[in-house]
């Protein structure tokens, strides 16, 4: 009964080890260049979800946003997000049983000197309808949507953090 707290440290010690000698890391945070430390983000709808989203993710990654264009700062211009519904299954009835939803992001980052970079990404999520519960529906739907727009700016930070 004894050897078994020696057992179990040594298991734990020989676990720590193989797990540090196969390169296992914990996940860091985004680390964003200098020149994107500070932003001007742009949008052609500066009221859309995705645009307010990315203003609280940024702000949250440390990434001071200037209110009116300054020569010397970079900028973020979201060019357009939209969504397309495409339908996967029917009902026997012929009313649409499940969908495929596409969330289509692009923009534009503007660095002091470079030649400005064009990123463009999809993200994909299929949705099962029941015209019986459609109030219900729609507010999963609306669920969706918001997830997906959160993962598109938190995309959106860690490929600023690659350029």
């Amino acid at each position: 009964m004894s050897s078994w707290p020696k057992l179990s440290s040594a298991l734990f010690a020989l676990g720590c080890v193989l797990l540090s000698s196969c390169g296992f890391q914990l996940k860091k945070a985004s680390y964003i260049p200098d020149d994107l430390k500070q932003l001007v983000l742009h949008a052609e709808d500066e009221r859309s979800a995705l645009y307010m989203q990315l203003q609280s993710d940024l702000a949250r990654a440390q990434v001071t946003l200037l209110t009116e264009d300054n020569a010397e700062a970079s900028q973020l211009i979201l060019l357009k997000d939209s969504l397309e519904r495409q339908t996967l299954s029917l009902f026997k009835n012929g009313q649409v049983a499940q969908y495929e939803l596409a969330y289509s992001v692009s923009y534009q980052v503007i660095r002091r000197g470079q030649e400005p970079i064009e990123q463009r990404f999809e993200l994909y999520r299929n949705y099962q309808d029941d015209p019986n519960n459609a109030l219900a529906k729609s507010k999963e739907l609306e669920l969706l949507l918001s997830e997906l727009r959160r993962q598109a700016s938190q995309r959106i930070i860690r490929q600023l953090s690659l350029l």
